[in-house]
């Protein structure tokens, strides 16, 4: 076996089997087809959204908070469990635990397709949250065992690609599903995928662990998972209300927030923490994390409302939403592999901040959009900001994983990817509570005016412009007002929550110009530079 040469300061590189080596794109593609499940899954569900609102037997009448809660509950539980899968990886076997993750993210898919209320939903999204948890640190930290250093960047822009490319996937399947089958078939198609993946994985994906490996924490686990539901509880509960004073808002968030600090206390203090909070001693790497965390955040709130925007306001079916999706995965698709060219040339401060500038841009630039905008100017704003993100998560996804030793692929793994889950899910709870509270409140006083209507049922229908437009049908052609009025008021809305989005672009803007690394000038070449063996040669 021959060594790779690493940048001075790097850490250390571990040589690689031959026999692994000759196969790593072949790994990377499998790892990939796992990863599409999981994204895609999320991606699906932002399409089948409207129609999961709509009362029995078109779907399950689901509310604007149970449905923030059908996303929530799965990224939740896949955030709050990454740290003990990363290292349940790390101990185990990465290629065990991915593969028992498979398992479970297809059998809560097959439950949640055929649930018959929202809270079933809810719940078995929660097992695909398991089972996704199992996955993903898993797919990052063997992508890390099987590249060496040199080609890692490469390997995570096209991993980072994947993403782009189930993005794209998952609008189009989800909405030529819908055409044709009930709502649960959305949750149905992961099944083949899944077993095609498992079939793959057995046959070419090879196992690794940390020699090493950390203790659980089931404390921390505990801690952490408990801090982000009350947090997120009390965001989505004052959305609900339209009212962020009450006791029961105010209580659920201040609880939260105190059980992540004892969190990050019992980290500091433990011997076998969920997070080894030293990493974040490091101003490129948790700035990194940051800027994951951030830009998830943004797009996950504009992705939220953008649903509602081209099916209940401008009328497109979900195949054709799903359709209007494609600019920005095209766009992810496209660059993301590319951006390391980027990164080399310009640094990843450079590149990252420009990016972050660029999705800010693009967030602010949804203050075109109203009922009578060209769809092309959405489709020009998908893809820009599909182009700024793809240069800035595959160069933090870098800085993250280069930052660790290779043994400790899946805590780093686990890291990049509970940042990016806690961000997206804060980004719901946070932009769609802002968008449930500026909708109500532009819809009161003409709910108000609503003769013979009991007080609960407008209640209901201000909670989202979906339930106005459920009460308007109901009253026939008296509710056209209505209607006309609740597309003003989401737009409105939409407004408000875009410009909440491109506030947290900024943020992420000021975070990657302070504190991520320069241009990095070239390291020196090795004496003895490797050269690939010949087919058949052993390393």
């Amino acid at each position: 076996m021959a060594s790779s040469s690493s940048p001075p300061g790097a850490p250390p590189v571990r040589e690689i089997p031959e026999r692994i080596h000759r196969r790593r794109w072949a790994v990377l593609y499998t790892l990939m087809l796992s990863l599409l499940i999981v994204v895609l899954d999320n991606s699906i569900l932002n399409v089948a959204m409207k129609t999961i609102a709509t009362p029995a037997p078109v779907g399950l009448g689901a509310t604007q908070s149970e449905l923030e809660w059908a996303i929530n509950s799965y990224t939740l539980v896949f955030a709050g469990l990454l740290f003990t899968a990363g290292l349940l990886g790390d101990r185990l076997g990465r290629k065990k635990v991915l593969l028992v993750g498979l398992a479970v993210f297809g059998a809560g898919s097959v439950c949640a397709g055929i649930s018959q209320s929202p809270a079933e939903l809810i719940a078995f999204r929660a097992v695909m949250g398991l089972g996704g948890a199992l996955v993903m640190p898993a797919t990052l930290a063997i992508l890390m065992n099987v590249f060496e250093h040199d080609e890692q960047p490469r390997a995570i822009g096209i991993w980072a690609g994947g993403v782009g490319l189930a993005i794209a996937v998952g609008p189009v399947a989800g909405g030529l599903l819908l055409d044709h089958f009930w709502w649960g078939s959305v949750f149905m198609i992961n099944a083949p995928v899944v077993v095609l993946s498992l079939i793959a994985m057995v046959v070419l994906v090879p196992d690794s662990r940390d020699p090493a490996p950390g203790r659980l924490d089931p404390v921390g686990v505990l801690l952490s998972v408990v801090g982000l539901v009350l947090l997120v509880y009390g965001i989505i509960k004052g959305g609900q209300l339209a009212d962020f004073t009450g006791p029961q808002v105010v209580g659920p968030i201040a609880v939260g927030l105190a059980v992540l600090v004892v969190f990050v206390a019992h980290q500091k203090h433990s011997d076998h923490p969920s997070i080894d909070i030293g990493y974040f001693r490091s101003p490129a790497f948790s700035a990194a994390i940051a800027a994951i965390a951030l830009v998830f955040f943004a797009l996950m709130g504009v992705a939220f409302f953008t649903v509602f925007y081209v099916q209940s306001v401008r009328g497109y079916s979900p195949l054709q939403a799903g359709m209007l999706f494609l600019p920005l995965a095209a766009a992810q698709t496209i660059f993301a592999p590319r951006a390391r060219l980027a990164v080399e040339r310009y640094g990843a401060r450079a590149v990252c901040t420009f990016s972050m500038f660029v999705v800010a841009v693009t967030m602010t630039g949804m203050l075109l959009l109203d009922t009578r905008t060209p769809i092309w100017v959405l489709e020009a704003l998908f893809f820009l900001q599909g182009a700024g993100m793809a240069h800035i998560m595959p160069p933090a996804t870098v800085a993250v994983m280069q930052a660790l030793p290779r043994e400790k692929a899946g805590s780093g793994s686990a890291l990049n990817n509970v940042f990016r889950q806690v961000g997206g899910t804060l980004g719901v709870a946070v932009l769609g509570s802002l968008l449930s509270t500026t909708y109500r409140d532009g819809m009161r006083r003409e709910l108000d005016a609503l003769p013979g209507v009991p007080a609960a049922a407008r209640h209901a229908a201000g909670e989202s412009i979906e339930a106005t437009h459920g009460l308007a049908g109901r009253l026939g052609p008296a509710g056209r007002p209505l209607i006309a009025a609740a597309d003003h008021a989401f737009l409105h809305a939409m407004h408000v929550t875009a410009l909440g989005s491109a506030a947290v672009a900024l943020l992420g803007l000021v975070v990657a110009a302070a504190f991520l690394p320069g241009k990095v000038p070239p390291a020196p070449r090795a004496a003895a530079p490797r050269e690939e063996p010949k087919a058949g040669a052993e390393r």
